[in-house]
């Protein structure tokens, strides 16, 4: 029986705007968890595989978990390598987001990697795939690229720098600006909102959106996320799945822990 795949991301940002997407990441490593995201309302998640305990039987969970959910699922993958990126697209994921991406050489590289010969190097394996149903999607080979969108993260000096030709890569649908990295590569670790790091990310927006793609980041601080909000992000993260289970479960603990109990009955 003939399947049909949902719209790639690229899709959603087109559909959407002027209105930006709100997502979070999903980083636990929990297909649960994930779902209970999925299910929240957000537009996106981002399923992380650089800097979250995810291999590829985790994220196929993940993916699988969300499946029947409104929000679209991204993965990132952990590296720029075709290997990773050619196993997570097979497990059905349409969207990726490779991080460090800090050259148009590294930009042509990533798309390479997503799309099949003649205009790329995916190896083919659809018949034993997610990504084409088992090959109940019809033309899953010829028409793979309308399936599948690809993001890079601009988060060093050197992808501020090269931003605008990084965007104007043919199949880069879109660029995702990470502060956290870019701020460690300015001197400023652990400070992604210092003026210098914000002013960094808002040059990076104007040289993507410049190049006419969509332009995302990452901002858990209401403030700076509505500061990159104003300056014409596409698509932005407001949070995380193990953040938001570390900060509920110390405010549990700083309201009952100690506590005498006698007043607990007030709780």
């Amino acid at each position: 029986m003939p399947l049909r795949l949902k719209a790639p991301f690229r899709d959603a940002l087109r559909d959407a705007a002027p209105r930006p997407l709100a997502g979070m990441w999903v980083c636990s490593g929990s297909a649960t968890a994930a779902e209970i995201c999925a299910g929240a309302g957000l537009d996106w998640l981002l399923i992380d595989m650089e800097h979250g305990p995810n291999g590829l039987e985790s994220v196929l969970a993940q993916l699988q978990a969300v499946a029947c959910y409104p929000a679209v699922p991204l993965v990132r993958v952990p590296a720029n390598d075709p290997v990773t990126i050619k196993q997570v697209l097979d497990l059905g994921a349409q969207n990726l987001l490779v991080p460090m991406v800090s050259s148009v050489a590294e930009a042509r590289a990533a798309v390479e990697a997503v799309r099949y010969p003649p205009r790329g190097r995916r190896g083919v394996g659809s018949a034993l795939a997610r990504s084409a149903r088992w090959n109940r999607v019809e033309d899953y080979l010829t028409e793979a690229d309308a399936y599948t969108s690809l993001f890079v993260q601009v988060e060093t000096v050197a992808g501020v720098e090269a931003a605008a030709g990084i965007a104007a890569v043919d199949g880069v649908d879109g660029v995702f600006v990470g502060p956290s990295d870019l701020a460690a590569s300015m001197g400023h670790l652990g400070r992604q909102t210092h003026p210098d790091v914000t002013a960094a990310v808002l040059r990076a927006f104007d040289a993507i959106r410049g190049a006419g793609v969509p332009v995302g980041v990452n901002a858990f601080d209401p403030a700076v996320a509505r500061t990159y909000l104003d300056a014409g992000a596409s698509f932005v993260l407001v949070g995380a799945d193990v953040a938001m289970l570390a900060r509920g479960s110390e405010a549990l603990a700083a309201r009952f822990v100690g506590v005498p109990d006698a007043d607990r009955a007030s709780y």
